[in-house]
Parts: structure tokens; sequence; C-alpha cells
């Protein structure tokens, strides 16, 4: 009871946010932004109500003026709660899912009870009406199965990483994400960007090529898989271009259900693939860990239900955050989010972080944000 309790407070301070940011609804159709690779629907602008009484020069402007300083405090505030839970349950999710592979090194495993954790959020919100359920065609899962692959590909070498090495470490890497991202969309896209953009690259590289080299927790594997997550996002965002710009896909596919579609076709994605390549000896590790004494049965799928619940609702808190805010403040939030985690990680698991290795991680952290502004004055 005291871990559904955990999930369902997590799941309603999710979703009480999106009631607020996603009415009224918007079908994924003639502009498609992404958060991450992941495709966003379009939003509709607000329009003011009209009203047939002229307001009078003094009353009237003076209950506007407090009406819209009202509504400008309650919008900061609102947003400022996005952005709080996007980075605590980004966090809290660092932290279950670096214990919970600590305790049991099962990557694929994890992952996919992690990726089929979200289902047990948005499934009771779509069966009870309080979120409209999708409804797809066959041929609408056929363009989204390619994204789907590539979103699994991203949490699995993202939770491999974290396995393999520190989460500071696996973090630096995921900082060079611009890098891939940029030689996709030349290859892919044929996009090529103005020369700025490109020169926020080498800090990126830099940074990271020195962080990898003093890190003192360096391992081939979290490097390997930390940057096949970079690619799988990368590739998911090309794909979300190519097959969703300007094309409808299904009915009630806002941003929070196009995510949660994907959530679930993921996860019968990692469901063979887990058993191919992990087979059922997670059963066994986790009787172990028990029987060591380390956690109880309750208390180790505790830690793996909210490492899954963290995971899908500060993915769901980061699309609010990114639809209530300008691209250059959700770059800035989104540098700060990854410079906290790293701090968080070190202090939480006491990882010692060489001089080369901050020197590097600060250079390619800020070279991450010089590459969100110069694409964000692109684009404008």
């Amino acid at each position: 009871m005291a871990t559904m309790k955990k999930v369902v407070l997590l799941a309603l301070a999710a979703s009480s946010a999106s009631a607020f940011a996603f009415s009224p609804r918007a079908n994924v159709g003639s502009s498609v932004k992404t958060f991450n690779g992941v495709p966003k629907a379009a939003s509709f602008a607000k329009t003011a109500p009209s009203t047939s009484l002229a307001l009078s020069s003094t009353g009237g402007a003076a209950a506007v003026a407090e009406e819209d300083s009202g509504s400008d405090l309650a919008e900061t505030l609102k947003v400022g709660s996005y952005f709080a839970l996007w980075y605590l349950f980004n966090i809290g999710y660092n932290i279950y899912n670096k214990q919970a592979l600590n305790a049991l090194a099962y990557p694929w495993t994890i992952a996919t009870i992690q990726m089929a954790t979200g289902i047990l959020i948005f499934g009771p919100l779509w069966l009870t009406g309080l979120r409209k359920a999708p409804k797809l065609s066959g041929d609408d899962l056929k363009t989204l199965l390619p994204i789907a692959l590539c979103h699994t590909g991203v949490h699995v070498g993202a939770v491999i990483a974290l396995g393999a090495g520190a989460v500071s470490f696996a973090h630096i890497v995921k900082a060079s994400e611009p890098v891939v991202t940029c030689g996709a969309n030349a290859l892919l896209l044929g996009e090529v960007l103005p020369a700025k953009v490109y020169a926020t690259l080498l800090p990126i590289i830099g940074g990271v090529a020195i962080a990898s080299m003093k890190e003192l927790s360096f391992t081939f594997l979290a490097l390997a898989s930390a940057m096949l997550s970079n690619v799988s996002s990368s590739l998911r965002g090309v794909l979300s271009k190519k097959t969703m710009s300007g094309k409808k896909i299904g009915e009630n596919m806002d941003a929070q259900n196009l995510y949660a579609v994907l959530t679930a076709m993921s996860t019968l994605i990692l469901i063979p693939l887990m058993l191919a390549i992990e087979g059922t000896g997670f059963l066994g590790a986790f009787k172990s860990a028990v029987e060591a004494g380390s956690f109880t049965n309750k208390s180790l799928s505790t830690l793996l239900l909210l490492g899954g619940a963290t995971y899908y609702l500060y993915n769901e808190v980061a699309f609010l955050a990114l639809g209530k805010v300008n691209p250059v403040t959700h770059a800035v939030g989104n540098t700060i989010k990854r410079v906290v985690i790293i701090v968080a990680s070190v202090v939480a698991f006491k990882t010692p972080m060489s001089t080369g290795s901050i020197i590097g991680s600060s250079i390619a952290i800020l070279g991450t944000l010089l590459y969100s502004l110069a694409m964000n004055s692109v684009k404008k």
C-alpha cells in the first residue's frame, strides 16, 4: 500500500499540472516541435473572450490591470512548479535507477520495468476518462513504430550507461547529443546549418573528451551505451520530422498521449529483447539481494516502481515546461538541470570527480547551452 501511495502521489503531481497545460488538446498535425527528439503536438494560441460591455477608463482599466497582474503571477507560479517537478522527478529517477542497478545488474530488465510502469500511470487516466484515450489506425502505428524503436534505444542505452559507470559520467557523455544530432540531420535530411552552430560543437567534443580521459570511473561500456542513447535520440528526432511533419496521427494525440503511446510500444519491444538477452535471471538476483539482507521484497519492489514512475513523470513534466516557456528559457533550464543532476549524483553516491573531469564536463555543458542558443537564433 505504501508503494502505491507514493506512485499515486507522483502521478497526481504531474496530472494536476497537465490539467492546466494541455487544455484544449491539439492533434499532431501542421506543426511538430520536439523535446529530446519526441514530437510535441502544436499548441493553439489562446484568444481573449470578447465582451459587449465597454470598460470605463478608470475602474474597468484598473480591474483589468489587477486581473492581468494576478494571472501573470499565477502563470509564473505554474511554470515554476513545472520546472521544480521536472528537476525533482529527474533527480529522483537517476538516484532510484542507480540504486536499483547497483543491487541488480540486469539493465535490460530494469529498463523494461521502468518503461512498463508508465502504463500504470496513463492507463487508469484513459480508462477513467480523466484523459481522452488516443484512437490510432494500423497505418498510424506503422508510422510510429520506427520512432518507438528509437525511443527504446534512448532509454535502454541510458540505463546500461548508468549501470556501467557513474551517473555524472553518463550525463557528461549525454551532453554530446547535439553533435550526433547535427550529423544525423546533415546525412538524413540534408540540413546544413550556419557555421556558428557548428562552432558550438567544438567545446562539446573537447569537453567530453577531456572528461572521458580524466574520469575516475570510466568504462568503455558506459561510453558506448551513452552514445547509443544519443544516436537513438537524434534518429528519433529525424524520423519524427520525416514521418510526422504536416501529417495528422490519430485522434486525441496531444504531446502527452503521444509520449504514452510510444511508452506502450517501447514496452512491447523491450519485453522480447529483455528475455532474449537476460532471460529470467533477474528473478534469482532479486531473491539473492533479499536473502543477503540488503533489501526486503517490499523495499526492492518499491525502489524499482519508483524508478519507473519518476522516469515517466519527469518526461511528462518536461513537456509541460517546454510548452510554457520560450526555447531560450528551456535551453537554460535544461542545462541547469544537467548540472543539478551531476551534483546531486556526486553527493548521493559520493562519487569522486577529478579536476579534469570537472573542467571537461563544465566545458561540454557550456557548449550544449551555446548550441541551444545558436539553434534558436537560426530558427528565428
